[in-house]
């Protein structure tokens, strides 16, 4: 007697890499935003990795393959506390990470019929360099960034906008955010904001200068 042999069940990190495929394949064009929501929900509610794989099948291999081990950095990470978070998801709904959390080198952010805020004024940053992937389809992302981090922004609006403000001075060795993404029928907000207590501590600062 022969017995099926079981496929192997998926874990949460595979759930999540086939999840990047899919948004990689979306921002390049191989998937629409419906064909996107429609695997992006199979992937999360897969159990087996047969079930993941077929998900990818029909893309190019550039998108399809799996991600290699990255390799290691000639700088090593600062050391850093707290739990690293590197994807949020606003599926009708929405998601933030704000205060002092730890961001990762590459972290996603999707808004699907909802929203998400990307606030690192606070975040503990684990390399010089912050890469942050915005995915808004029919939905709104705003990430914000300290007034002396040096910003970059590559994102592109299709049908929805993908807007920065650079208002603010970047200073030497402040870290350096690069934020990337798709805008369809959706927009990504970027803009320096300070945070509350350095605009108090600011406001303060101009309170007690004598008058002329």
């Amino acid at each position: 007697m022969t017995h099926d042999v079981p496929q192997t069940r998926a874990s949460d990190s595979e759930r999540e890499e086939i999840a990047e495929l899919l948004r990689t394949a979306v921002e390049d064009g191989r998937l629409d935003a419906g064909e996107f929501r429609d695997r992006l929900d199979t992937a999360y509610a897969a159990r087996t990795r047969g079930e993941l794989d077929a998900l990818v099948g029909d893309l190019s291999p550039a998108s399809a393959s799996a991600p290699s081990a990255p390799v290691a950095d000639a700088d090593p990470p600062h050391p850093t506390s707290g739990r690293s978070s590197g994807f949020g998801l606003g599926l009708f709904g929405g998601f933030s990470r704000r205060g002092g959390w730890t961001v990762p080198q590459v972290f996603t952010g999707v808004a699907l019929m909802g929203g998400g805020l990307i606030d690192l004024r606070d975040a503990r940053h684990t390399r010089g360099e912050v890469r942050v992937r915005c995915v808004a389809l029919c939905g709104g992302i705003e990430v914000l960034v300290p007034p002396r981090a040096e910003l970059r922004v590559r994102g592109v609006g299709v049908m929805g906008g993908f807007g920065t403000s650079q208002e603010g001075t970047p200073e030497p060795g402040a870290p350096c955010v690069v934020v990337t993404g798709l805008a369809l029928w959706g927009g990504v907000s970027v803009r320096r904001k300070a945070r509350r207590d350095d605009a108090a501590r600011l406001d303060g600062a101009d309170n007690e200068r004598p008058a002329a």
